[in-house]
């Protein structure tokens, strides 16, 4: 590509450090904090010069920006009062620029990793909930164990109000005796998965060893209650986080309020321009928090009044399929021709309507043909169909399925109403009793918890039980997701849920269903573990 500015050698030197050329008309900012980058980027849209030529005039050699005292400090960890007199002063230029320009998508032009560590599986969601602008990542209950102490307690959260109460030594005996069975459960269901699945010649050991334990990790992570403390990692821009901070704020449990705070604090050391608005003393957060508590009373008061509760909630997972666009094939073949062609959306859904079925359908197996795996997404026009699916599925399922996206989801509150799944591998093994002593006794300790603490009640319940949720999503997300979690390696839970929904877009839609042509609806009772073994003999090697 040309380049149609063009800098002088001084100009160069003074510009390398903090570009990745000076001659090519893409490029990429290096070693510059995240509020230069955002300035920077909302002063791009609104003048005529090059990036680069914005960086020289209005940051480098400019003595308001303080340029020189902002970057120089930047860097140097063991300099942490410098690195935050920069960052201070990057903010008060950034807010200079904010102010002026009064655009929410400025705030996502620079970002942050925040770490937060020994958080609550239940916390967890929560944190996660936020869809847009952040990458969330956590600790897996499959791969590391759960069984490790500090200072001889297990690690799982201990609410201050639940240990404040007459309930906080039921609450702790019960969490305990959860960690209890998890720990004892550990070795006869390795043992267990290693009659299923013995060592192959030409297997390593260590390898052979990793993929039992993990197998295992996952038949046994049922047991593993809410309040069990995990780490994760997210990144994202900014605009995400006073989002997310602002919710924690507002959450009625203790614990995601101090995560919010916490997140806030240490945001504002790196982002502070970004996520000011989260400030609980800001003018705006207080509109927001006044917003947030009317809307939620609102909604309670009329469910309380007008709404009743299912007296019989199913007792096993539980997939239906609600609502589905009854004209979907002729909406989503319109919007797929849409960009071929030079007329309104409505006539070519009109001028559809009046084509052969027979030649719709040969033009959707036709289009669904062209893929090859799951990796070939379809165009944009198969996001037209919507479907909507009303799930009861264990609390480990859900936390996997609602890392997805791209689609309106709700959950209920965790509890114990609808029953728990337990492994038919834990049965074979001769636990089963032990399993199930276990989920009934922290079932006794939620029924009492509930009745003064409905919130802090959820931290008892272990992951087995299952939960209520909905999800609305279109049918190039959902082809996604369902192609996605039931391949053979998945989790049994998940991957009868990605298969049930399928089956029932597959119901009332043949012809569409044959987009989600890479869902594996086999069973593969060792399929996981064979996979497992495979990946771990290839970094052997």
């Amino acid at each position: 590509m040309s380049l149609s500015e063009s800098f002088t050698p001084e100009q160069k030197s003074q510009l390398e450090s903090y570009v990745t050329n000076t001659d090519r008309s893409v490029f990429v900012l290096t070693n510059l904090p995240e509020v230069i980058k955002g300035a920077l980027f909302s002063r791009y849209s609104r003048s005529t010069l090059g990036l680069r030529s914005l960086l020289l005039k209005e940051f480098i050699l400019s003595e308001d920006a303080e340029f020189s005292s902002i970057q120089g400090n930047s860097g140097q960890a063991s300099n942490r009062k410098g690195s935050e007199l920069a960052i201070e002063r990057a903010r008060k230029f950034y807010d200079r620029i904010l102010d002026g320009y009064g655009d929410d998508s400025i705030g996502e032009l620079g970002g942050a990793h925040l770490a937060l560590e020994n958080v609550s599986m239940l916390a967890t969601k929560v944190l996660e909930d936020a869809r847009i602008g952040g990458s969330p990542l956590e600790k897996s209950t499959r791969y590391v164990s759960f069984s490790d102490k500090d200072a001889g307690r297990y690690r799982y959260y201990r609410d201050p109000k639940l240990m404040d109460s007459d309930h906080a030594e039921l609450y702790v005996k019960a969490c305990d005796h959860l960690f209890d069975c998890y720990v004892r459960l550990c070795e006869p269901v390795w043992e267990h998965v290693r009659k299923l699945l013995p060592r192959e010649e030409g297997t390593s050991e260590a390898a052979y060893e990793r993929s039992v334990k993990a197998r295992g990790y996952d038949l046994i992570r049922g047991l593993l209650p809410a309040s069990t403390q995990t780490n994760m990692g997210i990144f994202g821009n900014g605009r995400f986080f006073e989002t997310l901070i602002r919710k924690l704020h507002l959450d009625p449990l203790e614990e995601n309020r101090d995560l919010g705070q916490a997140a806030f604090e240490e945001l504002s050391k790196v982002i502070p321009s970004f996520i000011r608005r989260a400030d609980r003393n800001n003018n705006r957060f207080q509109e927001f928090e006044d917003y947030t508590n009317f809307k939620n009373s609102l909604m309670q008061t009329f469910h309380s009044k007008q709404i009743s509760d299912q007296p019989n909630p199913p007792q096993e997972m539980d997939v239906q399929l609600i609502e589905y666009d009854q004209d979907a094939e002729d909406r989503m073949l319109a919007a797929l021709l849409f960009p071929f062609g030079h007329g309104s959306l409505q006539e070519f859904t009109e001028q559809l309507k009046n084509l052969p079925d027979s030649e719709k359908k040969r033009l959707i197996h036709e289009y669904a043909e062209l893929r090859q795996n799951r990796r070939h997404k379809p165009g944009r026009g198969i996001e037209m169909p919507f479907y909507t699916f009303d799930i009861v599925g264990d609390y480990g399922i859900y936390r996997d399925l609602q890392r997805h996206r791209m689609l309106t989801q709700e959950r209920q509150l965790l509890s114990t109403r609808y029953g728990f799944e337990k492994p038919e591998e834990i049965e074979e093994a001769g636990l089963g009793e032990i399993y199930d002593e276990a989920m009934f006794q922290a079932a006794e300790a939620f029924d009492q918890l509930q009745k003064d603490f409905p919130f802090e009640a959820q931290y008892v319940v272990p992951m087995g039980y299952r939960i209520r949720w909905f999800m609305k999503i279109n049918l190039r997300s959902l082809s996604w997701m369902t192609e996605l979690r039931s391949v053979p390696q998945g989790h049994t839970g998940y991957r009868r849920i990605a298969q049930q929904m399928y089956l029932r877009v597959r119901d009332v839609h043949p012809t569409l269903s044959e987009l989600m042509k890479f869902v594996d609806l086999e069973e593969y009772p060792l399929g996981r573990l064979e996979a497992e073994v495979r990946q771990e003999a290839k970094k052997q090697k």
